[in-house]
């Protein structure tokens, strides 16, 4: 049905004929087409949604989450056929297709489908009332495209609200086995429409639509700033999760062999195009040299290749004008090229960018301030705790990060003074019900867990 959208609970043809390719980046093959939806395949979509908005705000929270429930059911049935489509339209491999990028957002879909969180409670003579906030456009990137449509959807149909998606035209598919699981699953008409299309088209309709009640978007910065701004003009909420730059700290008497095998594989997930991704690991100046040594090594045990080959660690990019901006990122950087660079083998045919680790970066510059989005690491060296969390400050952007030593409290410290929304010490195990959002121009609110939820809830007291 990849030639339909998903409207009032019915698969429907779009208004225009107008279709986009979709890739697999590690063949540069056309593998399938998608609508290019138009603004009034938007209207139509939103009209549904607020249609369908009073009842299901109105339905008991322990139906919602039963839906949610029979949603999982049908989706987990369909965990190969999601790691296999994204594996295609991603280029991510096989293991991580199936643990991360299929695994993951069906651990999102549990939680919100057991939680059961407070509509109300009582403070002093207020009754205060936790009431879905209405019709949401959820507009999702491409790097995990299912994980953050799921994110997005599952929080939003928890609270009582009504959904239109517009997922990445670059990753589509999977969302159609979404909605097919969307569709068996029986959710009320008109609950979860989908629409897809470019942003400049589909994206900038819903951000701006005066039935849009709240926009939820992941994505560049340069993009939620335009998304802002077309909510503000009826001031519509918002939630922004953006980009990263995210500084992994290790301190002098952390396990260095630990830190830098797990700081060059945070870096390099999904081949780097993680907004998460550790790209700076901060090492003290002692034992630099020796960190640089090691992950230049695990960066040279990455094999690059097939998705579908067992054997590949790293795949494409997902475009050539990804790769090409990786690459030009690369031909600017003024650093020592330890492993990778422009000059290392590739296979020949896919969007491939070999993977990278930049030694002596200077902390000022564009390799080290900007998001890449691939497989490229910049080392830098500080002096002391003050100097390392100084680094780690040093950006527009507070997403993630981490610590490590061996003195849990000293990391504890650290990772207090770092400005970004999550901090991980020595290698702790990311935790899907956790607050996951960022500081500066990394975005505003909150997703997963119960903090998740709270973004598409809007709070009322009544006084008795």
């Amino acid at each position: 049905m990849t030639d339909h959208l998903y409207i009032a609970g019915e698969w429907v043809k779009p208004s225009t004929s107008d279709t986009i390719a979709v890739e697999n980046p590690a063949t540069e093959e056309t593998i399938d087409h998608v609508p290019a939806g138009g603004s009034s395949d938007v209207d139509a979509a939103v009209a549904a949604a607020r249609a369908a908005f009073d009842g299901w705000a109105a339905t008991a929270e322990g139906d919602r989450r039963a839906a949610l429930d029979r949603l999982h059911t049908a989706l987990s049935a369909r965990s190969d056929a999601i790691a296999r489509t994204v594996g295609l339209e991603l280029g991510a491999p096989l293991k991580v297709a199936r643990s991360i990028q299929a695994g993951l957002p069906l651990t999102v879909l549990r939680w919100y489908a057991d939680a059961l969180p407070e509509s109300e409670e009582t403070l002093g003579n207020s009754l205060v009332v936790h009431e879905p906030v209405g019709v949401v456009a959820a507009i999702t990137p491409w790097n995990y495209p299912l994980h953050q449509v799921v994110t997005k959807v599952a929080a939003a149909l928890a609270a009582g609200c009504t959904v239109v998606l517009k997922p990445s035209e670059i990753t589509p598919l999977v969302s159609y086995l979404l909605f097919d699981a969307v569709h068996e699953a029986g959710l009320p008409p008109g609950v979860l429409n989908l629409v897809t299309g470019t942003g400049p088209e589909v994206g900038a309709a819903l951000a701006a639509h005066p039935d849009v009640d709240m926009v939820s978007f992941t994505g560049s910065t340069a993009t939620g700033r335009s998304i802002a701004r077309a909510a503000a003009d009826r001031i519509a909420k918002v939630a922004l999760e953006l980009g990263g730059k995210s500084a992994n700290v290790v301190l002098p008497d952390a396990d260095l062999t630990a830190a830098v095998k797990v700081g060059v594989g945070n870096a390099f997930l999904n081949s780097g195009q993680t907004c998460t991704a550790w790209t700076r690991m901060l090492v003290h100046e002692s034992r630099y040299a020796e960190a640089v040594e090691m992950a230049a090594a695990a960066a040279g045990k990455y094999r690059l290749g097939d998705p579908f080959d067992e054997a590949t660690r790293l795949g494409p990019v997902v475009s050539a004008a990804q790769r090409e901006r990786v690459r030009a990122f690369l031909s600017r950087a003024e650093a020592r090229v330890a492993a990778g660079g422009l000059d290392a083998a590739v296979p020949e045919r896919g969007h491939f960018v070999a993977p990278t680790v930049l030694a002596d970066v200077d902390p000022a510059s564009e390799v080290a301030q900007e998001e890449i989005f691939g497989p490229v690491l910049a080392i830098i060296p500080f002096r002391d705790d003050d100097d390392a969390v100084r680094i780690a400050n040093d950006s527009r952007y507070g997403l993630a990060g981490a610590v490590w030593s061996a003195d849990e409290q000293r990391a504890l410290a650290v990772a207090r003074r770092m400005r970004t929304g999550s901090v991980d010490i020595n290698g702790a195990t990311f935790n899907p019900a956790a607050p996951f959002g960022g500081y500066k121009q990394s975005g505003i609110g909150r997703e997963l867990g119960p903090y998740g939820l709270a973004e598409f809830q809007q709070t009322k007291a009544i006084q008795r």
